[in-house]
């Protein structure tokens, strides 16, 4: 893949049809900010290619033969925790939504997205960001979240960097917000994702929202 003067957003594109990465990488391929470090047509193949590409984003297919994009993103979060998987669907059923988002993707995007959208939802998601669309937000809020979890209560900090999560605020941005450091926002971060008994901050930012905290 052709490299790009100054720091791009290193993408990956995971998808089982040949026509759909073309697309994609066609428009991607014009952004100034956001670099291609490979393709690849199914999970394990992904696997792989993260490993050998190092990148920061992954837009993952979810329906693909052999390991699926919920599987694949499973054993990608787990592995590589750095990387960013934004789930690119052309189905937005609760079966695929609910368990992609808690395998761990950070966005979840129908194929007919916007241009823009897309591009946006790349960049936040590389700025540390959670990017959930409204209605989306709203399925989740029942099937991931809950009901208020029973825990330690958190203390008024962590209250606070949670309601920075439930805006989809990054780490630093927090960090700005609260006049703290960074270390410090991830240490709340750790402590009231234990106490919530909540696995990512991802389902941090929907308990935010759906508990008025955003």
């Amino acid at each position: 893949m052709k490299k790009k003067a100054g720091k791009a957003i290193r993408v990956l594109i995971v998808d089982d049809h040949a026509i759909v990465r073309e697309g994609l990488r066609a428009f991607l391929g014009m952004l100034p900010d956001i670099e291609l470090t490979g393709e690849a047509g199914g999970g394990e193949e992904a696997l792989a290619a993260v490993a050998r590409g190092k990148p920061e984003i992954v837009l993952m297919d979810l329906v693909m033969p052999g390991m699926d994009g919920i599987e694949a993103t499973r054993r990608l979060t787990a592995e590589h925790p750095e990387v960013k998987v934004i789930a690119l669907t052309s189905f937005s059923d609760d079966e695929k939504l609910y368990p992609v988002i808690k395998a761990g993707a950070v966005a979840y995007l129908l194929k007919d997205v916007g241009p823009q959208e897309l591009a946006e939802t790349i960049r936040a998601a590389a700025r540390g960001e959670v990017r959930l669309a409204p209605e989306v937000t709203r399925r989740l809020m029942s099937g991931i979240a809950g009901e208020a979890p029973a825990g330690e209560p958190l203390t008024e900090r962590e209250r606070q960097v949670l309601a920075c999560l439930g805006r989809g605020l990054a780490n630093k941005d927090i960090a700005a917000e609260l006049f703290i450091s960074e270390k410090t926002v991830k240490t709340h971060v750790s402590n009231l994702l234990s106490k919530l008994r909540l696995a990512d901050r991802t389902q941090a930012a929907l308990y935010a929202v759906k508990h008025g905290l955003g």
